[in-house]
């Protein structure tokens, strides 16, 4: 019997109709549209603008657009991921209800936190759950409603941050196509440096935690950026020696999108040309937990059965990690 792996079979996802552009930002807060594009490449963000829906609506939408798309039974679904950094309550899981209100009626579910490296995690866990022969389709969502926690008089986070979801099933290979390596690592030294203060357990909400923004993200940018610049591309790198990859075995590179400077030293330290590096950082900006899976989504037309995708992320905590992975199928 061959060897089961874990394939990407489907995908899915959703972004808010609302574009919040580097334009309409200028009147907002002190920043200009040369600024913000010089320094990370957006040029706009999706914006889920009504105040009545959360993560879920985004999360539902993506599960919905993959379901009907490969219509699959989602009764056959046996568990539902969901990747968030902004669960719809502190508490009840963002995934239970999502699974719930799409009819996986017999899947069981819950949420993974990782920050931006939700999707990477999330792929992992996916994988093993396929490898272990006891599931046959898993369903993961990476999706985050990042405008609900940005201060938008603050320049250093809300230019950066969007809202979307995109999702993918994951079913049983033996073709030897799917996930065929991951490399993930973690550091707690870097929580500092990219964290909201309030609302935890080390700080309850309050009065006084809501009137000094304490719930808002926040980030020191330039800590940031030298650990994600440095860290990718290393993991990046790592997983191609491992598996003997070189720049001409590697067909794309799907990266997380956070800033197109970090992007474009990953791919450089791969070796890859631009035209096999997914971006789309410049329409959404970083939607956190949905960067990957909406880069599936919009290059799913132009992946071929057998490509080499290597993934790679970076998130909060510090997190941060590549996957190396096989497409099984054609569009």
């Amino acid at each position: 019997m061959s060897k089961i792996s874990a394939a990407i079979t489907a995908v899915g996802a959703y972004v808010p109709d609302f574009r919040l552009t580097n334009k309409v930002l200028e009147t907002m807060v002190d920043t200009n549209d040369e600024w913000i594009t010089t320094r990370t490449g957006i040029k706009e963000r999706r914006i889920l603008k009504d105040k009545d829906k959360g993560t879920s609506y985004l999360a539902i939408k993506a599960a919905e657009d993959l379901l009907k798309k490969s219509k699959v039974d989602p009764a056959e679904i046996d568990l539902v991921i969901v990747g968030t950094a902004t669960p719809d309550l502190p508490v009840a899981s963002t995934a239970v209800y999502v699974a719930s209100e799409i009819g996986a009626t017999n899947a069981f579910a819950y949420d993974l936190q990782a920050a931006c490296s939700n999707f990477l995690y999330g792929m992992s866990t996916a994988a093993s759950y396929i490898e272990s022969g006891r599931y046959k389709k898993v369903l993961l969502i990476g999706a985050d409603k990042m405008s609900s926690i940005l201060d938008y008089t603050d320049r250093t986070t809300c230019i950066i941050f969007g809202d979307g979801a995109g999702a993918v099933l994951f079913e049983p290979n033996e073709e030897g196509l799917g996930l065929q390596d991951e490399f993930l690592r973690s550091d707690g030294k870097g929580r500092p440096f990219l964290r909201i203060e309030a609302g935890g357990s080390l700080l309850p909400a309050s009065e006084e935690t809501v009137k000094n923004k304490q719930h808002y993200v926040y980030q020191d940018g330039k800590s940031v950026f030298k650990f994600a610049v440095s860290n990718m591309a290393d993991v990046a790198a790592k997983i191609m020696e491992r598996n003997k990859l070189s720049h001409d075995d590697v067909h794309w590179l799907v990266p997380h999108q956070a800033n197109k400077r970090i992007i474009d030293a990953t791919a450089n330290r791969m070796g890859l040309d631009n035209d096999k590096v997914m971006m789309n950082i410049q329409r959404y900006g970083n939607t956190t937990s949905a960067t990957l899976p909406l880069l599936l989504w919009d290059y799913e037309k132009q992946l071929k059965k057998g490509d080499n995708l290597v993934f790679a992320a970076f998130g909060g905590g510090f997190t941060w990690g590549a996957i190396y992975l096989k497409w099984a199928y054609n569009s």
